[in-house]
């Protein structure tokens, strides 16, 4: 179980669900499990209204092996009425939990991982790649992953789909792979033409991964559906 003093820090004390079923869904999703949310980043607006939370979620550990380990939280307060509203998603890595929040308003410089929480880039290839991937937000959407955190290498392998049908490379594998001994991981990004090839990969992942040309990724736009799966995302 975390730390308290590791717990986030969500300031609705004096707020109210704005009703009956945010109230609910708040409940079973995180106030229920809040004991076992470990604080890894969370920034707060000035001005009070939106609170940003990367998490770590240990229960998940206890439960159905592969499943995503991160929690990402979106509370919206309204400040005259003093209810809140919140939006959450599970996700495999902690760059896609950063971009999950900065898609909805959080500032990129403010939701970073301090120094020591987590490993680290191993190689500039995996910072580049990182700080690519934080800007991703409204591009992809997760259609699968699976998190081995076995020690000493633990892997998390992530399926992504491009939103825009104009993508030459529609569909993209997320491969890290953590060294527990220099905490330290490596991230590599490879794209395929199908859901198919990209599944077969994962299923013998041998052969390298070929990176996505800069030239398909920076001409994309942002696409209007949002980067959500069914089941890993809620918003109330």
């Amino acid at each position: 179980m975390p730390n308290p003093e590791h717990q986030p820090v969500l300031r609705i004390d004096g707020f109210e669900p704005a009703d009956d079923s945010v109230d609910d869904d708040f409940h079973d999703a995180i106030d229920s499990n809040l004991d076992h949310l470990g604080r890894m980043a969370e920034h707060h607006t000035p001005d009070g209204r939106h609170s940003y939370h990367v998490m770590f979620d240990e229960s998940v550990t206890w439960g159905i092996p592969g499943l995503p380990q991160l929690l990402a939280l979106h509370i919206d307060r309204n400040l005259k009425a003093k209810t809140f509203t919140f939006e959450y998603a599970s996700l495999p890595l902690p760059v896609m939990v950063q971009s999950w929040l900065i898609s909805r308003g959080c500032p990129r410089d403010e939701i970073r991982l301090p120094k020591g929480m987590g490993t680290a880039p191993a190689d500039k290839r995996t910072a580049a790649l990182q700080e690519r991937l934080m800007g991703d937000g409204d591009y992809f959407a997760l259609l699968h992953s699976n998190t081995d955190d076995s020690l000493p290498a633990p892997v998390v392998v992530v399926v992504l789909r491009a939103l825009d049908e104009k993508d030459p490379h529609p569909y993209r594998v997320l491969h890290e792979v953590a060294d527990t001994e220099a905490f330290t991981h490596t991230l590599r990004e490879g794209v395929f033409p199908t859901y198919e090839a990209a599944m077969d990969w994962i299923d013998s992942p041998d052969a390298p991964l070929r990176p996505a040309p800069l030239t398909s990724r920076t001409a994309l736009r942002p696409a209007l559906v949002q980067p959500t799966l069914p089941g890993l995302a809620r918003r109330r």
